[in-house]
């Protein structure tokens, strides 16, 4: 009398049909991982990277550490000069800027011949959109 049934090995020879049924959950994680985190990773990023080189001069903006300034100058390709009070300028890396609440206008010719060329026009841009993936 055995306590233990006997184990019977399985046939090696498998067809190609069960290869690829074995495979396919694997493809298809694969697929959903890139249409919900890699491609609207990849779209911030370049949004990101758009945005931090649309930057110009009197731009109001968000650094990373939540300081509110405007744009005084685009000193170079990897820093801003960023006034964040009246007579206090910070330079900050173009990186840790997080979003632009504000954009000026492009200078035109016909600014300069009016009175009031000194202030530059605003575009008060839309609150950012949050994504409800990202919480996550």
């Amino acid at each position: 009398m055995y306590l233990i049934a006997p184990a019977y090995a399985q046939a090696l020879g498998g067809d190609a049909s069960s290869t690829i049924m074995q495979m396919a959950p694997l493809a298809l994680i694969f697929v959903v991982f890139y249409f919900f985190l890699i491609r609207p990773q990849q779209k911030k990023a370049k949004d990101h990277k758009t945005m931090l080189e649309g930057l110009r001069r009197g731009d109001r903006v968000v650094t990373g550490g939540g300081i509110i300034g405007t744009v005084a100058k685009v000193a170079g390709n990897d820093d801003v000069l960023v006034d964040i009070a009246e007579g206090t300028r910070v330079r900050v890396l173009r990186g840790t800027i997080t979003t632009v609440l504000a954009r000026t206008a492009p200078a035109d010719n016909k600014a300069a011949n009016d009175d009031d060329a000194d202030e530059p026009e605003v575009e008060i841009l839309p609150p950012p959109k949050k994504d409800d993936k990202s919480a996550s």
